[in-house]
């Protein structure tokens, strides 16, 4: 039996749907065929913010699922809406790779050596305002467009920098090009950054048990608990919101560990809270956090968050 699998034209999307697909092979002894399909996301040049942020990418790959044309979506966890969609089951979220932001300079400059009055490229509400909060008096400019266009940017002096998540850099095989990992005490990552979603569809039972073996069970847990967060707050990708979770080894065995910011566009306020407990409570942590930001007004600033920024360079 052959396994249609649809991913995205990106060669991102490729290399990661390629990696599900030896995955599926490798433990479950299938044969896989890629199946290219077209999203909005990738049809328009427009801030993704304007266009509704999360799923802009992932529709498209779920009416194929629906419509029996593909067997198997991949998709960025960081794209899937939090809200469960009907007739689409989540099946596996397999290891996840370094979750952090890279930083991409002129120069080889770390952040810290990026003089005032820099120009700084992300399409991210979430980096720019945490950018902003540094204080380090950057400009930051809007950017849409795949891996290559974004850095070219840079050695074209666009701008001095770029912002990008490493996971996607490692992937295609260029982290030669980070000046610098960002640490997440500088800026915390979009919840679920790193990891990857393989969707099935609902009724695809004996799929939905074989892909299981895919599954990496510190990932999820933590990708749940970031997610809960962002669903506690009602928050998309307009809204300044990062949080990451990992599962460590505490006193009596794996705790999950989780921290989250909550940010106006500017930077200007910050709001910031941390939780731990039992892997097995990862989505109670991770609600129960987002209600601790929303208790310290997280709310006003998701809620003002809703202009995109614009992109000064588009794919």
């Amino acid at each position: 039996m052959t396994l249609r699998l649809g991913t995205r034209a990106s060669l991102l999307a490729r290399t990661q749907s390629g990696m599900v697909a030896d995955l599926i092979t490798e433990r479950l002894g299938c044969a896989v065929e890629l199946v290219p399909i077209s999203t909005q996301g990738d049809r328009t040049s427009a801030p993704l913010a304007s266009l509704g942020g999360t799923g802009v990418f992932v529709s498209a790959l779920r009416d194929a699922l629906e419509a029996d044309q593909i067997d198997i979506a991949v998709h960025s966890l960081k794209d899937l809406p939090t809200a469960p969609t009907e007739g689409i089951a989540l099946a596996a979220v397999p290891e996840r790779e370094d979750p952090r932001d890279a930083l991409i300079a002129r120069d080889e400059l770390t952040l810290g050596e990026l003089p005032p009055g820099a120009r700084v490229g992300t399409g991210s509400p979430r980096r720019a305002a945490q950018l902003h909060a540094l204080g380090m008096g950057l400009e930051v400019h809007g950017l849409r467009g795949n891996v290559e266009t974004r850095l070219a940017t840079v050695t074209n002096g666009v701008f001095d920098a770029v912002i990008l998540a490493r996971a996607g850099l490692a992937r295609i095989g260029r982290t030669d090009v980070i000046t610098e990992t960002l640490d997440p005490l500088q800026m915390l990552p979009a919840p679920g950054q790193g990891a990857l979603a393989v969707e099935v569809r609902a009724d695809a039972h004996q799929l939905l048990a074989d892909l299981a073996a895919l599954d990496d069970r510190a990932t999820h847990a933590a990708v749940v608990a970031e997610r809960e967060v962002l669903a506690t707050l009602e928050a998309g990708c307009s809204a300044p919101v990062g949080a990451l979770a990992e599962v460590v080894q505490g006193d009596h065995g794996d705790e999950l560990w989780i921290r989250a910011v909550a940010l106006s566009t500017d930077g200007a306020v910050s709001l910031r809270r941390s939780a731990t407990g039992a892997v097995e409570k990862a989505a109670e942590i991770g609600s129960g956090l987002g209600r601790l930001l929303l208790d310290d007004g997280a709310a006003d600033l998701v809620n003002a968050s809703t202009r995109p920024m614009p992109a000064t360079i588009s794919e």
